[in-house]
This record gives structure tokens, sequence and C-alpha cells, in this order.
């Protein structure tokens, strides 16, 4: 039998990392089971209600990629764009946040509370570095010193509540903007770009993935005799 059939048949859990357990934080299958009759305690119905909403979601998930043809090849472009393109799918069929909804939700809940433009700036820099994104046209620093610009112009740190303050602060940032070339209507091509980048960096931890189960596999003495497969030959459809 050849080697990749037989480790689709012992390595199943291969295809989770990057696919579908980074759209959603997938609750355990434990938490689904059947449980001895018991009083229903309260909030027990809106944890219930929770779980099952993440099940529906992790089952859609499933169904796509059951159908869908994925190439683990992250050189490869066109592998790249057919694999963001089932996410995308994923998302919309299973109502996930795409990677600019997600950093969009990160930035609301974590700066809603925030009184100055400074701390504002400095959390959305942790932001973009937690999320792995390189500021490669150097905006943070410009904005950083159009703040400079505005409390030195101001004589006093900038609040966010203070609508002139920011009015000056925005009138700098679409200097800044002008001066990089990014125009509000380009907007959807940078969130293509993003998940794109996205969907390659998953590809990757895929493909690593499957190399490391295939090395493993190879250590037992069923495997010995056999050649590992390319990746790319690997049909994620059965491994779900």
């Amino acid at each position: 039998m050849a080697f990749s059939s037989r480790l689709l048949s012992k390595s199943r859990p291969l295809c989770g990392n990057g696919v579908i357990l980074q759209q959603e934080r997938v609750i355990p299958v434990r938490y689904f089971a059947k449980e001895a009759n018991r009083p229903v305690l309260k909030g027990d119905e809106m944890l219930k209600n929770i779980f099952l909403d993440v099940k529906k979601k992790f089952e859609t998930a499933l169904g796509i990629l059951r159908k869908e043809k994925i190439t683990i090849d992250p050189e490869d472009p066109a592998a790249v764009s057919q694999y963001a393109k089932v996410m995308k799918t994923i998302r919309e069929k299973a109502d996930l946040f795409s990677e600019s909804q997600r950093i969009q939700h990160t930035i609301q809940s974590r700066t809603q509370d925030i009184p100055d433009a400074r701390t504002y700036l400095l959390t959305l820099k942790e932001i973009r570095i937690k999320r792995g994104i390189t500021d490669e046209l150097g905006a943070e620093a410009m904005m950083m010193d159009a703040l400079e610009k505005v409390e030195n112009e101001l004589k006093k740190p900038l609040l966010r509540n203070d609508k002139k303050g920011m009015a000056l602060l925005q009138a700098e940032f679409e200097k800044i903007n002008k001066k990089l070339g990014i125009r509000k209507e380009d907007l959807p091509k940078y969130e293509e770009q993003l998940e794109l980048k996205k969907a390659k960096a998953q590809l990757e931890e895929l493909k690593k993935d499957a190399l490391e189960a295939m090395e493993t596999q190879k250590k037992r003495e069923e495997f010995k005799d056999e050649e590992m497969v390319d990746v790319k030959s690997l049909d994620i459809r059965n491994f779900i």
C-alpha cells in the first residue's frame, strides 16, 4: 500500500491546525457530549446555545472543506488564491470574521476606554505586532510625528474627546495617506492582500504539519521502506 494512503488513515488530525481551528476557537468535543440528566442551572441555556452555534459553524466549515480541493503549496500563487477563496466561502457560510474584521473588532474592544491619542496609537502598534502585520511603509512613525506636531501646537497631550485637536490630527493623517498613496477606495484591495498573506501563512503551517506527520510515520517499522510523498499531492479532503 502506498505511503500516502496509509498516512491518511493514520494521521487524520493533520488538517486541523490553520484551517478551521484558527477561524474559531473550537470547543473540545467533550463539551457536546450528552451528560447524565441534571437540573438546568442558571445560564445553562445560554451556554448551550453558544456551544450549538460553535458546533454549527464547525460543521459548516468541515462540509465545505470536504468538497473543495486545496493544494498544500504556499509558494504557488494559484494554490494560495484558491485556499483564500475557500476560506472566504467558509467565513461567509459560517458567518465568521474576515481578518480585517477581526482586527477591527480587536481595535474597538482594546481602545474603547483609552482617553488619549498617544496611548491609542501605541495600542494600535501592539495589536499590529501581535497580528504579525508589518509596517512596510513606516506609517506608524509618521503618525507619531504627526501627533507630536499637534500636541506641540496644543501645548498639551491630545485627548480623544478633544474635537478640535482630533480634527487637526486627522488632517495630518490625511496628508500622510496622500504621501503614501493610500486611498479609501483602495481598502478592499488592501483587505484582499491581507487575506492572501494570511492564506499563505496557513498553507505554510499545513505544509509544516504534513511534513512532521510524515516524518513521524516514517520512523515506524511498517513505513521504513516507503518513500515520502510530495506534500502537494496530498488531498486534505481525505484527512477529514
